[in-house]
C-alpha cells in the first residue's frame, strides 16, 4: 500500500524592518509591510513531516514530542484546512490522482533551539508546516502562494517561504490575497551577511506578542505615526540597500527600527518591556564599537535588533564577526565554550574576549557569566527544502519515532 508522506524544513528569519500590529486578527493582516533575513537553516530551523492515511481518524500534530491540540478554526487547523482546499483544486482537475485531501494527517515537528524564547519558533514552524502539507499533496503553488496561507498561522512565517531577503508585503485587499511574501533578493545576491544572535532569555515571554501587538494597535498613538509616515519609507530605503549590498545604509535603517518598534512598545498603555539590561548593555556596546570605526574613517560594521523579546541579533559583514564575537565574549563570559561553526578562533578557542583599540571599555559594564546563556553565529541562508525519506519524524506506524 502507498504511503503518502513527505518532510520538509523551514528557517528562521529575523526582522529588519519590524511587523507590529494587525488590521485583521483573524486573517493575521498587518498594518505595515516589513522585511527580514532568512537565516541559515544548519542552525536554526524546524523539521517537520505530515502523512495522509485513510486509516488515520483525526488530524493530529506532534511539536517536540508533545501532541499539541488542533482547536478548530484556530490557525493550526486554518493552515491544514487551506492546504487541503488546494489539494482537493488538485484532485478536482485530475480525478486520477488520489484523494488525499479526504484523508486525515499526522504531523510531527520539532525545532532545533527553544521554542517561544524571541526566537521566531512560530515563524519557521508554520512554514516547514505548510511546505510538507505542500510536498505532501504535490501542489503547484509558488511560494508567495504559499505565504499566503503561512500567514494566517503565524504573521512572521509568510517570510521564512524564501530564502535571503524578504518583504511581506501588507497589502490592501480586506481578504488577504495581496498581503503576501515577496523576494527582495536571494541568499547569493549577498551572502556575507552572518548573524550573531545572543540567547539573553529563553525562557517563555512575560507578554505575548499576539496580545502585546494588539494592546500597541489599541493604546499607542506613535504606532500611527510609524505605520503612516515612517515604514513606507524605510521599507523602500531597505530594499535599495539590499539590492546594491549597502551595509552602511541596511545598518542604520535596521537599528533605527529597532529602537522605534520598542518605542512603540513603551508608547503602549500599560508599557510593554521586551528589553532588559542585558539587551541595553549589548547596544551601548554596538554603538560604541561602530563609533571606532566611525571616528577612524571607517563606516557601520555592526547592526543589533531586537524582536519582542531581550534576545539581540547582530547583523554584520562576516569579516567583522570575530571582533563582535569577541567583544560580546569580554563583557558576556560564556559558561560554555563558543561553538565556532565558521572556525574563526582556530584550536584556541575565543578566550575571555577582547575589545578593538580606541574602545571605551565603560560603555558597559561586564556581567557575570549566564546573562548572555548562548551565542549562535549563523548566516543568511536559502527557504524552505524538501527532505529525503530518511529524515522523516514519523515511524511507519504514523506515530512521531521518537515516541516509540
Amino acid at each position: 500500500m502507498s504511503v503518502y508522506q513527505a518532510t520538509a524544513s523551514a528557517p528562521v528569519n529575523i526582522a529588519c524592518i519590524k511587523y507590529w500590529g494587525k488590521r485583521d486578527t483573524k486573517l493575521i493582516l498587518p498594518t505595515n509591510s516589513s522585511l527580514s533575513v532568512t537565516l541559515d537553516q544548519d542552525h536554526l530551523r524546524s523539521t517537520t513531516t505530515s502523512r495522509a492515511d485513510p486509516s488515520f481518524e483525526k488530524d493530529r500534530l506532534w511539536l517536540n514530542g508533545q501532541e499539541e491540540e488542533i482547536k478548530e478554526g484556530g490557525r493550526l487547523a486554518t493552515c491544514i484546512k487551506e492546504v487541503k482546499r488546494l489539494r482537493r483544486e488538485v484532485e478536482e482537475k485530475n480525478p486520477n490522482e488520489p484523494k488525499l485531501s479526504t484523508y486525515a494527517v499526522h504531523i510531527a515537528s520539532k525545532n532545533n533551539f527553544p521554542t517561544a524564547a524571541g526566537l521566531a519558533s512560530s515563524a519557521s514552524g508554520f512554514a516547514a508546516l505548510v511546505s510538507s502539507l505542500a510536498a505532501l499533496y504535490a501542489l503547484p503553488a509558488s511560494p508567495s502562494q504559499l505565504s499566503l496561507i503561512a500567514r494566517q498561522g503565524s504573521g512572521s512565517a509568510c517570510r521564512s517561504l524564501f530564502g535571503g531577503y524578504v518583504a511581506w508585503e501588507m497589502g490592501s485587499s480586506p481578504d488577504g490575497s495581496d498581503s503576501l511574501a515577496i523576494e527582495v533578493a536571494p541568499q547569493s545576491h549577498w551572502p556575507d551577511i552572518h548573524a550573531l544572535i545572543c540567547v539573553v532569555s529563553d525562557d517563555k515571554k512575560g507578554t505575548s506578542s499576539t496580545s502585546g501587538m494588539q494592546r500597541t494597535v489599541e493604546t499607542s498613538t506613535l504606532l500611527q505615526h510609524r505605520i503612516k509616515h515612517v515604514v513606507p519609507e524605510r521599507m523602500k530605503a531597505i530594499k535599495e540597500a539590499i539590492l546594491v549590498r549597502d551595509f552602511d545604509s541596511f545598518a542604520r535603517i535596521t537599528m533605527q527600527d529597532s529602537n522605534q518598534f520598542h518605542a512603540v512598545a513603551l508608547d503602549t498603555d500599560p508599557p510593554i518591556f521586551y528589553m532588559n539590561d542585558v539587551s541595553r548593555s549589548i547596544i551601548a556596546l554596538i554603538v560604541e564599537y561602530n563609533r571606532v570605526s566611525i571616528e577612524n574613517g571607517g563606516k557601520i560594521k555592526a547592526a543589533y535588533t531586537y524582536d519582542a523579546g531581550p534576545n539581540a541579533v547582530i547583523y554584520a559583514p562576516k569579516e567583522n564577526l570575530k571582533e563582535i564575537i569577541s567583544l560580546i565574549v569580554k563583557y558576556f563570559p560564556q559558561a560554555e565554550p563558543f561553538k565556532d561553526p565558521f572556525g574563526l578562533f582556530g584550536a584556541q578557542g575565543v578566550g575571555s574576549g577582547a575589545v578593538v583599540p580606541g574602545f571605551n571599555e565603560a560603555v558597559a559594564k561586564p556581567f557575570p557569566v549566564g546573562a548572555v546563556k548562548g551565542l549562535i553565529h549563523s548566516k543568511v541562508g536559502d527557504g524552505p527544502r524538501v527532505l529525503s525519506p530518511q529524515e522523516a519524524l514519523l515511524g511507519a506506524n504514523g506515530l512521531p519515532k521518537d515516541l516509540a
